[in-house]
């Protein structure tokens, strides 16, 4: 039962998960087809317009931020970052229902690394399996953002439907069901060393929306 709540719930890091029809999203940090968990910007571009659509109804202070992360790193591009985060969260979350320890030490901090780790090792030894599907990303939101010093932190609500099911060590489903979806709230923070060549965005904190 422990492991099943743990599959569920995503070891208390995430939300709630679950429907059909997957969306396609980006496969890494990366506007172009590599497999590199990174944002990268636009040539020639300007980091950021007067008002980018993606800044429509967000806080003054969260707008403040995102500048102030524009302007002090011009490698930065705020849709191509969001374009990024939405492939990064669907990596995240299926690396997790698959076991996937590589992914995770890729895309994660230590700390976020070593939750779904726990998670993975206590649904193993109990024999469970889970077999979730990302159905749709609904909504993908800048939540907050700040820049300290050089590092930049940037957090994300992600409003999506996940199908999830658990199965025990003979197949049988314990919890959930694949033809109902439940609505996951999430907000996952990226960050990232603005000075640093490394261009990545690790995942270094999540919560529930």
């Amino acid at each position: 039962m422990v492991a099943a709540f743990l599959g569920l719930r995503l070891y208390s890091v995430l939300g709630r998960r679950a429907e059909q029809e997957e969306e396609s999203v980006p496969q890494r940090f990366d506007s172009e087809d590599k497999p590199v968990a990174t944002v990268r910007p636009a040539a020639a571009a300007p980091a950021l317009p007067a008002r980018p659509a993606e800044l429509e109804g967000v806080m003054p202070a969260v707008e403040r931020g995102i500048r102030e992360i524009a302007s002090a790193d011009n490698r930065f591009v705020l849709g191509q970052f969001l374009e990024g985060a939405r492939g990064a969260y669907k990596m995240v979350l299926e690396a997790f229902w698959n076991g996937d320890r590589d992914t995770l030490r890729e895309l994660c901090d230590d700390d976020v690394f070593a939750g779904f780790v726990a998670a993975i090792e206590a649904r193993e030894a109990a024999g469970e399996t889970l077999e979730n599907t990302l159905i749709r990303i609904e909504e993908t939101r800048i939540h907050s953002a700040s820049l300290d010093g050089r590092m930049a932190r940037i957090a994300v609500l992600f409003v999506a439907d996940i199908a999830a099911v658990t199965r025990d060590r003979d197949g049988h489903v314990i919890a959930g069901s694949l033809d109902d979806a439940i609505e996951s709230r999430d907000v996952w923070t990226f960050s990232r060393n603005i000075a640093s060549r490394d261009p990545n965005w690790m995942l270094d904190e999540t919560d529930e929306g």
